[in-house]
C-alpha cells in the first residue's frame, strides 16, 4: 500500500489470456481503481509452480513465515506481495466442476500458511493483523440454470467459505453460458451453437462485466474501514 491507498490483487487462474476470465477480473481492478486502490493483476499460468508441499514450516513453533508460503519458487515474490494486500481476488474458469489445477495450488500456497492450527475460544489464530475482503470470480460454459441443477454452487461456495475462514470476508461472482471459442465452426459439438452463445454473450457479458466492477469497487470500499 502506497500513500495509504489500499493495494488489490487480482489473481487470473485461467489458462486463457484476454478471455471471459481474464476480462472479468480486469473489470474488476477497474473498479477496485475507481475506488481509489492501487492494483496489480497476476496472470498464474506466467508462473512455474505445485501447491502445499505438506512441509508444514509454517506451522513450526516460532515460524519465522509470517503468513507466507516458505517454499522459494517464483511464486514467492507474488506471495509476499499478496501478504501485504487489503484486498484479493481471485478468477477462474470452471473444468469438470472445479476451478483449474492452478487455482487449486495457489490457493493452498496462498491460505494455508495464514491459517493455524493453533485454537483459542474455539477460533485459530490466523496469521493476519486485519480483515482481507476476498471474492471468487467464476466463469463457466453452462446456462445458469444447469449450474444449479448439478450442484455447482454447492460445490464452488466452499473455495469462498475457505477465503472466508482464512481472511476474515469472502463472496463470489458467477458468469455463466459463456462463449467459449472464437470459431465454433472448427470444433466437433452439437451441445452448444455459436448462434446461442453470441446471443447470450450480447445480451449479459455487459452486465456480469459490470457486476465485477462494482464487486472490485465494493471490496476496495468496505477495505478501507479495515486499514
Amino acid at each position: 500500500m502506497k500513500d495509504n491507498k489500499p493495494f488489490a490483487m487480482f489473481f487470473n487462474a485461467s489458462p486463457r489470456k484476454g478471455w471471459n476470465t481474464s476480462k472479468m477480473l480486469e473489470a474488476a481492478k477497474a473498479g477496485a481503481e475507481e475506488a481509489g486502490a492501487e492494483t496489480e493483476f497476476v496472470s498464474l499460468y506466467d508462473f512455474s509452480f505445485l501447491g502445499c508441499k505438506s512441509c508444514f514450516a509454517c506451522k513450526l513453533k516460532n515460524a519465522k513465515t509470517n503468513g507466507v508460503c516458505a517454499i522459494r519458487d517464483n511464486l514467492r515474490p507474488v506471495l509476499e506481495r499478496a501478504r501485504k494486500a487489503d484486498v484479493l481476488v481471485l478468477g477462474s474458469p470452471i473444468y469438470f466442476s472445479y476451478p483449474t489445477g492452478v487455482y487449486r495450488a495457489f490457493l493452498e500456497r496462498l491460505a494455508f500458511p495464514v491459517y493455524s492450527y493453533h485454537y483459542e475460544n474455539g477460533k485459530p489464530l490466523v496469521c493476519r493483523d486485519k480483515v482481507i475482503e476476498t471474492a471468487n470470480i467464476f466463469t463457466m460454459n453452462c446456462p445458469e440454470s444447469m449450474m444449479k441443477d448439478i450442484g455447482y454452487p454447492t460445490l464452488l461456495e466452499a473455495n469462498t467459505q475457505t477465503l472466508a475462514a482464512v481472511f476474515g470476508a469472502s463472496e463470489t461472482l458467477y458468469a455463466c453460458n459463456t462463449y467459449q471459442f472464437a470459431d465454433y465452426s472448427r470444433y466437433d459439438m452439437t451441445l452448444f451453437t455459436e448462434e446461442e452463445k453470441r446471443a447470450h454473450s450480447d445480451a449479459h457479458f455487459e452486465t456480469d462485466l459490470a457486476n465485477a466492477r462494482s464487486l472490485g469497487k465494493r471490496l476496495v470500499e468496505k477495505a478501507m474501514s479495515h486499514i
